[in-house]
């Protein structure tokens, strides 16, 4: 296991925490839509915003929050006024939809939904993820297997584009094009005001089974559960897993439940991480299952102590989410203090190893043991998915039907001598194509550019920026992703 993740990352500053309301199970009587901000007003301060920025200017959000962690060059330019657009605009319970602006988180989009015992189609782990951002970017959790990733669920939305125009982009119509280019671009397109987007139903509990497996085990019993919804007769509506060491594995089987039970609590002392190898079987609350893994980042939290059972108790339990965290590795990386430390230690240098990729389940094994060999870091998150319909997405190329799992490690690597930084990471760049797998682009990235524009398709996102930024406004993704512009 990493010893800290006290790498390079840009700085991140969130709004002050506050813990939102578990779900009961009641549903409000009304089928009303639920409408809670005007959202005109802030469209029309965003649009304000953008005529404040010099013609010619780099387009670039005012955004003071983050959840990449790839650092980026500063710019002394005004930027996008979002201050308005994190709010949810409208919940129809009957419909099963909501309209959320860009920059609504899903802790925020959570408390809005859960009530009607409703939630997004996918939830992201962390709560200050956005929707606009698991949009343009990459999204994914344990409802991947049979719901895809967070845009499959998007009926419309208003996007800003690079030309100052507020474009509304369906599947179908005038728009279609940025419709479906919009997932993985990162900004370079455009910018998402208001989403219109599909809810699922979810039960007040979830009932978990956390079942070791095999290494070998692992991509045929992912197939199988992908395929039926099923495992050894009991429907499995989540799934996730997490790989210890190479024997020791174990797949995380959640099942909506409607029965009131007495339920964990992992945002105290216990541990989430840690009950998988010591509980069989489980309960929690949906709110509590849907963040189970923001109050210690998954496991991350060990790098700060935050596990230590006597920091634990004088740690406020407001602070224990990840986006305190990240403020923690935000202030490091200005100010370099653990790594000053180390280095007076006589320690090696440390290398960022912060990576989701996505693994065809059929090559799963082989690359984990890849990855224990050559990397080591440990333990490794598993999550299933597979897109939800026939529709491939231009810019982050899965071959519909095909079962993956995505594998996230998160950590650093002490840098070998002879070594440079972001060697560590270039190799598992060339084993993820080795594998036949794909890497999302929320952290560092170190492909040549002809590489980097074959695997993300970037002639395809070329064609539409000609239209929708024809002036260039918006950086491109090979320069925001690998060159951190």
């Amino acid at each position: 296991m990493p010893t800290n993740l006290l790498g390079r990352s840009d700085s991140v500053n969130s709004r002050a925490s506050r813990e939102p309301s578990s779900y009961s199970g009641s549903v409000p009587s009304t089928s009303d839509p639920v409408r809670t901000l005007d959202h005109d007003q802030a469209v029309g301060q965003l649009r304000a915003s953008y005529e404040r920025i010099p013609a010619g200017s780099p387009v670039r959000l005012a955004k003071r929050s983050s959840n990449l962690f790839r650092p980026r060059t500063e710019l002394d330019r005004p930027g996008l006024d979002v201050s308005g657009l994190t709010g949810v605009i409208e919940v129809d319970p009957v419909a099963r939809t909501a309209d959320v602006q860009g920059m609504c988180t899903y802790e925020d989009l959570v408390a809005a939904t859960l009530p009607h015992g409703l939630t997004p189609m996918v939830v992201p782990q962390l709560k200050t993820i956005t929707l606009g951002g698991a949009v343009t970017g990459l999204g994914i959790e344990s409802s991947s297997f049979r719901a895809g990733l967070p845009h499959e669920s998007v009926l419309e939305l208003d996007i800003l584009t690079g030309a100052g125009q507020l474009v509304t982009a369906r599947p179908e119509g005038e728009h279609a094009e940025l419709f479906r280019t919009f997932p993985n671009s990162y900004g370079t397109l455009g910018y998402a005001t208001r989403l219109r987007i599909e809810l699922d139903r979810i039960s007040p509990y979830v009932a978990l089974r956390h079942v070791r497996t095999e290494l070998d085990r692992l991509g045929p019993v992912i197939e199988e559960i992908v395929a039926s919804g099923m495992y050894e007769g009991e429907p499995v509506h989540f799934v996730d897993g997490v790989a210890f060491t190479p024997s020791e594995a174990y797949l995380t089987l959640g099942r909506n439940s409607d029965a009131a039970v007495r339920t964990s609590d992992y945002t105290g002392q216990q541990i989430y991480y840690r009950s998988i190898q010591q509980r069989p079987t489980d309960f929690l609350t949906a709110h509590d299952y849907l963040w189970r893994w923001d109050t210690d980042w998954f496991w991350c939290s060990a790098a700060f102590g935050a596990q230590n059972p006597w920091v634990r108790r004088v740690w406020p339990r407001r602070w224990r989410r990840s986006d305190v965290f990240h403020k923690i590795v935000g202030f490091e990386n200005r100010h370099h203090v653990a790594a000053r430390l180390n280095r007076r230690r006589g320690h090696a240098d440390r290398e960022r190893v912060v990576q989701d990729v996505e693994i065809p389940a059929s090559q799963l094994a082989g690359f984990l043991r890849w990855f224990d060999a050559e990397v080591g870091m440990r333990p490794v998150w598993l999550c299933p998915l597979r897109l939800r319909g026939s529709t491939d997405w231009p810019l982050y190329p899965l071959k519909p039907g095909e079962p993956y799992v995505n594998v996230g490690f998160w950590g650093t690597v002490a840098v070998a001598d002879g070594a440079a930084d972001g060697d560590v990471n270039r190799a598992i760049e060339d084993a993820v194509a080795r594998f036949d797998g794909h890497k999302s682009l929320y952290s560092d990235a170190y492909y040549d550019r002809d590489t980097f524009d074959g695997l993300y398709n970037v002639p395809a996102l070329n064609a539409v920026k000609k239209r929708y930024d024809p002036d260039a406004r918006l950086t491109g993704l090979y320069e925001k992703a690998v060159t951190r512009r």
